[in-house]
């Protein structure tokens, strides 16, 4: 059983990097062309390592973007989220308490 485990993960990281050589645009391929990354590829374990290695262009991981992420993953438009909110709290407090009016003044006594 666990040599058919190893034989699954081997073809499967075969056919992963076969199918990832497809995807990828053959301009700018480092060291070799499309087609010949395809058959290295096929190459158990070496090929596809070799392709994730050193023939992916910009040396990024499968399911890795260096573009913007979503805000709701950006730790800056977080905390200004959480700062603005802090700030609301704030305000309605100081409201209620009859600490400050309405336009950001505190009133006279």
């Amino acid at each position: 059983m666990f040599r058919v485990l190893i034989v699954l993960a081997v073809l499967g990281l075969a056919v992963y990097a076969f199918f990832d050589v497809l995807r990828t645009p053959a301009s700018g391929l480092p060291y070799l062309r499309k087609p010949l990354w395809m058959l290295a590829c096929l190459v158990p374990v070496v090929g596809a390592v070799a392709w994730f290695w050193l023939g992916r262009p910009g040396g990024q991981l499968p399911g890795r973007r260096s573009g913007p992420i979503a805000p709701d993953d950006d730790p800056a438009f977080l905390r200004r989220l959480e700062e603005e909110a802090w700030r609301r709290r704030m305000q309605e407090r100081r409201r209620a308490a009859g600490g400050e009016a309405g336009d950001g003044t505190t009133p006279a006594t």
